[in-house]
């Protein structure tokens, strides 16, 4: 039920959106050198990697570390990244990784693929086993302010309680954070 849910999700949410989707990757080619999008390699379900796309909100020289390992991280961004950022603009091309099955709505949030200490913590709490989501109990709580052990916690505690009505919850709730930049740094 889960799956036939977010493939519905993100069909529909990419015919609807497909106008914005398009205006923001022409305003992310426009203002900054490079392509619209940024295709991140991601650790999904059994920490197998997939390429995860976002609307590029860094210049294209940027290293390719969690942002908050980057010295001065301000300094990468786009003209248009702290706004796409804030409102969480350039996480909407991942209805395409929900569409194809690499990702779920709700789930964890993947890990870069060199984020290596996420990565090991998520796989001793068993939470590998889940479908990385474009949201995530997680996320709603806390979201980039979350060290790595209270976010595997978090994690785990969604594993536990997982289910559609459990999901449909996180979904609502991702609404607030989003619209308040709530726990994003950058």
């Amino acid at each position: 039920m889960k799956r036939l849910f977010d493939f519905t999700a993100a069909a529909i949410g990419l015919i609807v959106l497909a106008l914005p989707l398009a205006v923001l990757w022409a305003v992310v080619r426009l203002t900054s050198p490079g392509p619209g999008l940024y295709w991140s390699q991601r650790v999904g379900k059994g920490s197998a990697l997939f390429a995860m796309p976002k609307f590029r909100t860094m210049r294209i020289d940027t290293p390719e570390v969690a942002t908050h390992l980057l010295e001065d991280p301000d300094r990468w961004l786009t003209p248009v990244g702290p706004l796409m950022r804030k409102l969480s603009l350039d996480e909407l091309p991942q209805l395409w990784s929900v569409l194809v099955g690499h990702m779920s709505l709700v789930g964890p949030r993947p890990a870069l693929f060199n984020q290596a200490d996420l990565i090991a913590a998520r796989q001793a709490a068993g939470v590998d086993v889940l479908r990385p989501g474009v949201t995530g109990w997680a996320q709603i709580n806390g979201r980039d302010e979350l060290a790595i052990p209270d976010k595997v916690a978090l994690d785990t505690a969604y594993l536990a309680r997982r289910s559609f009505l459990f999901d449909l919850e996180i979904l609502v709730s991702t609404v607030v954070p989003v619209l308040t930049a709530r726990g994003v740094t950058r």
